[in-house]
């Protein structure tokens, strides 16, 4: 859902069998690939322009409705068929990748990603718009699982592979804030276009630098087909669930473009398991859900980002509609948050690497909770440096800790076969929490909102109320959080280098995540 329609409805107030389940260690650690980090850094970059392009357009979108005339429905299908398509995609973009080759599948859906990049900036109609963001989306699902295995098999070294993956995350999430801050910049100094077509010459220089510094895992052993039903039946279900819940933000919970997309994807994904445990190569191995670390991390990465997404959904809402900031205001009242994300990234490398990615993970979402309950200190008057600014800082110092620590804890002990799958599995989490976020949190704020405004409350402190009540919820959504990965989550190793299928895993000990 854009900001233009759920702003107008606010203001109208105003006016193989066995691979998934991974291994241990391997009885011998192989060479680490010698140009790893600076792999790192290009797969990072790619990354870095897809989180942005989730949240880039939001600002923008006033000016595409002028300049392509574009209806409100038409506004909500230039972010919403992004987020379907990628979501609906990221699970079978995973495993093609560990089929066909995961640096292949980076370099065609960076180039897909790309092109659909300049067809976005160049569109004269909004169907044109529309038809490249859900090519853009397509672009997502394929790069971004194949890079993330990509780093899981190049860093062999645990301690490596923390910081690698630190680093990862801590930069995907700081990627959605840099997409409002330079949404705004962008279209005040550039116009619209320029959101998408600043994606070009960064595309064009990670696809160069790719050539020679990302390596590939070999394939070893027989090639298992791609479970074409399986395929068909999750990304059909989980494009009906993320659709269902982008419907939530426009629709009510009971009318049938909600509750019929949600049923209908469940029952897909239902038939999908039921697929998986009797086909002999699966697309999901369903020991892939016997590792309790990996499913809590990714149970737990649902409510961090969905507490995230509607964060930055709602903030801007209330800087442009309350406080009357202009795209460009709007975007450099993120400035603190950035800012906060980097130290909150070299604290949470420390805690994975000497506490474990479970106290990292606990640490990072009661600091986030604390960062919540200070945003719903805002007020219809509002104070950037008074409630803002120790609000967002807060809260970015919170979610720099936990985000990158869940990705440590979500690819634990994947084998080399299963590398694309869980980063599918964790970017699809990704996808959904934020589609769960907007439509719950947000619904929430508009009816708390409505409410007030039937109680008497003036018609700017009535939207201040829905956006408080929504940022207390998401601070009790997180600390169920934390109380669900202290229970939940056992405390296991530093992250493993990926098993080869033929080494058996020695015994169980030493060093904990």
């Amino acid at each position: 859902m854009s900001v233009r329609s759920l702003g107008e409805q606010m203001s109208t107030m105003e006016n193989g069998p066995d691979r998934g389940g991974g291994a241990g260690t391997p009885a011998e650690q192989p060479a680490a690939f010698p140009r790893r980090w600076k792999a790192l850094a290009v797969l990072s970059l790619v990354q870095f322009i897809i989180v942005i392009d989730n949240t880039v357009v939001n600002i923008a979108l006033p000016s595409i409705e002028d300049d392509l005339g574009t209806s409100q429905a038409g506004l909500a299908w230039v972010v919403n068929g992004y987020l379907l398509a990628a979501g609906g995609l990221l699970l079978l973009g995973g495993r093609v990748a560990d089929l066909v080759g995961r640096k292949r599948l980076f370099v065609i859906g960076t180039t897909l990603f790309a092109l659909a990049s300049l067809t976005s900036g160049l569109a004269w109609n909004s169907g044109v718009l529309i038809v490249s963001r859900f090519a853009q989306g397509i672009g997502e699902a394929m790069a971004s699982p194949a890079a993330l295995s990509l780093i899981v098999l190049m860093f062999t070294d645990g301690k490596e592979r923390a910081k690698a993956l630190g680093m990862w995350g801590g930069l995907a999430g700081m990627g959605a804030t840099v997409g409002v801050l330079l949404s705004g910049v962008l279209v005040d100094l550039a116009g619209w276009r320029w959101v998408f077509l600043v994606n070009l010459p960064v595309a064009a220089v990670a696809l160069a630098l790719a050539a020679r510094n990302v390596r590939d895992a070999p394939v070893t052993g027989a090639r298992p087909r791609l479970d074409v039903w399986g395929a068909l039946l999750v990304t059909a279900g989980l494009v009906a669930v993320v659709n269902g819940l982008l419907q939530a933000s426009e629709h009510p919970w009971s009318s049938v473009a909600v509750w019929g997309s949600l049923a209908g994807g469940v029952l897909l994904v239902v038939l999908f398991a039921l697929v998986e445990a009797r086909v002999p190569d699966p697309m999901m191995p369903l020991r892939f859900f016997t590792d309790r670390t990996r499913i809590t991390a990714n149970v737990a990465t649902v409510f961090l980002t969905s507490a995230m997404a509607a964060m930055f959904f709602l903030v801007t809402l209330y800087v442009q509609q309350v406080l009357g900031y202009s795209p460009l205001q709007s975007g450099l009242a993120y400035l603190p948050f950035c800012a906060a994300f980097i130290p909150g990234m070299v604290v949470s490398t420390q805690l994975v690497t000497k506490a474990g990615a479970k106290a990292a993970i606990i640490v990072g979402f009661c600091v986030s909770a604390v960062g919540m309950l200070l945003l719903a200190r805002i007020d219809a008057q509002g104070s950037f440096w008074g409630q803002l600014v120790p609000a967002t800082v807060v809260l970015s110092f919170g979610l720099a800790i936990g985000l990158p620590a869940l990705q440590n804890a979500a690819l634990y002990r994947l084998s080399d076969a299963d590398a694309g799958l869980g980063s599918g599995v964790q970017t699809s989490v990704q996808q959904l929490g934020s589609s769960l976020g907007l439509a719950v949190l947000t619904t929430l704020a508009v009816t708390h909102a409505q409410d007030a405004r039937g109680s008497g409350s003036a018609a700017g402190q009535a939207l201040v109320d829905g956006y408080r009540f929504a940022f207390v919820t998401a601070a009790v959504v997180l600390v169920v959080g934390a109380v669900l990965v202290a229970a939940v989550m056992q405390s296991v190793r530093q992250p493993q280098p990926p098993a080869s299928p033929q080494v058996q895993a020695p015994p169980a000990g030493a060093q904990r995540t």
